[in-house]
């Protein structure tokens, strides 16, 4: 039976894309993308291995009567470096998509009350989004697909049809329990350019960040009530959000411009 010569030339094709998103290690050849995911794993690895050794002196007492505010006073001592251990654990979290963003969240208004700490959140979203922005523009597809599912994928090919993506890139990023992080690596595989994809998500991000961090402020401050009220609130729109997602998903995707 003869061959087609479109499908050969197509079969070609794919063979020669699967050898250039390979690399050879010990005579075996690798994806990129899986090669670079073990890396990431290692070096995640690693950071939290240093990261638990230098923070160790700091976090040490938290279990011990009074243990939390010892804490929260150790860090703020340190200034400009606690500061910077914030910011390295949004900075992961962003990044590794899997760690929820309420734990930095709630820690920074714990740490430097509703403002400075929601400030803090918001800046290291911005500069973990453009991060995972420029890697992905990097590494193309084939890394992302590896990493997140197929259907959000979809989704998002669907949003870009519709002329409006900024608008619903914004609702994405600002409803609830919906995983942002994982979109994060899914818009920069839209025309999305750098600098709007990093406002419109931060700005986005920022009622649910405050909100958090004023939670948590609120627990340190004795104001257990109001804490526990918009901790419940978040938790329901998370909850209805998750419930609902598919369904969200596919009304912003039917949203098209007129």
């Amino acid at each position: 039976m003869a061959i087609d010569p479109q499908q050969r030339k197509s079969a070609e094709s794919t063979r020669q894309e699967a050898l250039d998103d390979s690399v050879r290690i010990f005579g075996r050849s690798v994806r990129k993308s899986d090669l670079f995911k073990f890396l990431g794993l290692i070096g995640f690895f690693v950071i939290c291995v240093v990261a638990v050794i230098f923070m160790y002196p700091l976090f040490k007492d938290i279990f011990e009567p009074g243990g939390v505010d010892i804490v929260i006073d150790r860090i703020r001592d340190k200034g400009a470096f606690g500061v910077l251990i914030l910011l390295a654990l949004q900075f992961i979290q962003v990044v590794v998509a899997f760690i929820p963003g309420e734990v930095t969240q709630m820690a920074a208004g714990m740490l430097y009350g509703p403002f400075w700490g929601a400030l803090i959140i918001l800046f290291g979203c911005a500069i973990s989004s453009a991060f995972v922005y420029t890697l992905v523009h990097k590494l193309g597809a084939p890394f992302v697909k590896d990493l997140v599912p197929e259907k959000h994928l979809k989704k998002f090919q669907d949003f870009e049809k519709t002329g409006r993506l900024g608008i619903i890139v914004f609702i994405l990023f600002l409803i609830p329990g919906l995983p942002k992080d994982t979109f994060t690596y899914l818009v920069p595989l839209t025309d999305m350019k750098l600098k709007p994809f990093v406002l419109i998500t931060t700005i986005a991000r920022s009622p649910g960040v405050i909100l958090s961090a004023y939670a948590a402020d609120g627990l340190i401050e004795g104001n257990i009530w109001t804490s526990v009220i918009i901790f419940a609130v978040l938790i329901v729109l998370a909850v209805l959000a998750l419930i609902f997602s598919n369904k969200i998903m596919a009304f912003l995707s039917r949203y098209r411009k007129k």
